[in-house]
């Protein structure tokens, strides 16, 4: 019977099995997301300067860790005299499914860590938020790598792409079902929730990862050479820039559904699925910028994890000051202060002169700020030029890795 069930997971596409992976990181990040505030907060009760110096290590932390470790992965590979003729070498895939099979349980694990109070509530705060960071970013560079060291063809990409974009939005679901669990007065059943998790997610990182590395090990298959006719479409400027847009419009018009009472369950789905959806696409950028750093540097191997890195680096701290900025609006617009619960009732210092409701300022917070956020993605994506011919030829010389053909490269 083991056998059997072996035989038919060996069955399971390599597309399908790499997106899978997304679902086990997704499951657990989108409720960190919610949770993890509210439960330091109201459960916890951290003090503001706690909270504030915590968000503060963890905003450099969260920055330095992407390249670092993504230099980490990528230094055997680079330095090695291995040709970079093979589009898909099996050795960098293994090592990469070899790190996911490792970091994915201890990403798991970490996660665990916010949801039993075993320390101060300051420091488990900090150590948390660093250690959990940290795994997920060695799981995070690991799978996105894996999305340039499998393919090349903008058809293939796109198909992996799809299959991981697909299970994080299914990985959205335990959001969903989450608040059956939530209670801040009684904790128990939201932490064997969050156990349940946990127990899937490193079950899935285990039996994938093996599952990937076995078939590498034993046929690695090159990856077939498609026809480019995708590239424009999937990858192109004006696609790429106002699917980018979308992401934070498609938060916005959501929530005005769900202001007014429109069709609950489904805003809150397709707000989810959206937003899973199209920040997917950034991914396929990035794997375009690996091929063209490949060329332009004539590396012996495609730097995957160190570019996810470096991008990391710049985006990264948006996950840090969005909770910052959020509660600083919040307190400056409405007087209402998460950390005091009699805020509403005492006049805070910097009170506005005629507060804003509460629910009112967070219409205002959940709808302007993103729609702000689109604006300013469209006009940074009208800059990019890596699109049309200058990728086809980007995508040529990255398949044909000829080095004899690399000397007029930077014309392109």
């Amino acid at each position: 019977m083991r056998r059997r069930v072996w035989g038919l997971c060996q069955g399971v596409s390599t597309a399908v099995l790499y997106g899978s992976l997304a679902l086990f990181i997704s499951i657990l990040h989108n409720v960190f997301l919610l949770y993890y505030v509210e439960t330091f907060v109201s459960v916890y009760k951290i003090d503001k300067m706690s909270f504030w110096l915590g968000e503060t290590v963890f905003l450099i932390w969260n920055s330095l860790n992407d390249p670092l470790f993504g230099w980490l992965s990528d230094r055997s590979f680079l330095s090695s005299p291995q040709s970079g003729s093979q589009i898909t070498s099996p050795e960098v895939v293994l090592k990469r499914l070899q790190a996911l099979s490792r970091s994915g349980p201890l990403f798991a694990l970490s996660f665990l860590a916010f949801w039993v109070a075993w320390t101060w509530p300051g420091l488990q705060f900090l150590i948390c938020l660093c250690l959990y960071d940290g795994f997920l970013t060695v799981v995070d560079l690991n799978h996105n790598a894996l999305l340039a060291d499998l393919a090349v063809s903008a058809h293939d990409r796109t198909r992996l792409n799809f299959h991981s974009s697909l299970f994080s939005a299914m990985g959205s679901l335990s959001v969903f079902l989450s608040y059956s669990f939530w209670n801040k007065e009684n904790f128990y059943s939201f932490r064997l929730f969050c156990v349940t998790l946990a127990t899937l997610s490193m079950l899935g990182f285990f039996v994938v990862s093996r599952l990937l590395r076995h078939r590498f090990q034993n046929k690695v298959q090159p990856c077939k050479n498609e026809s480019q006719a995708l590239t424009d479409k999937i990858t192109g400027f004006v696609k790429i820039a106002n699917n980018l847009g979308l992401e934070n419009l498609s938060s916005a018009l959501s929530f005005v559904c769900f202001y007014y009472c429109i069709a609950l369950f489904d805003s809150l789905h397709s707000n989810r699925v959206f937003t899973e959806g199209t920040c997917k696409l950034l991914n396929l950028v990035i794997t375009d910028l690996v091929d063209e750093d490949f060329v332009l540097n004539r590396r012996q191997q495609a730097a995957s994890a160190l570019l996810f890195g470096m991008v990391a680096l710049v985006t990264k701290p948006g996950q840090t000051f969005a909770p910052l900025i959020g509660t600083w609006l919040l307190c400056l617009y409405t007087g209402y202060d998460i950390f005091e619960r009699n805020s509403m009732a005492e006049a805070p210092i910097a009170a506005p002169a005629v507060p804003v409701p509460l629910r009112q300022g967070c219409f205002y917070l959940l709808v302007f700020v993103p729609i702000s956020c689109a604006l300013l993605q469209l006009l940074t994506w009208s800059r990019f030029t890596l699109h049309g011919r200058r990728l086809q030829n980007i995508k040529t010389l990255r398949q044909g890795a000829q080095h004899s053909h690399l000397i007029d490269v930077k014309a392109i």
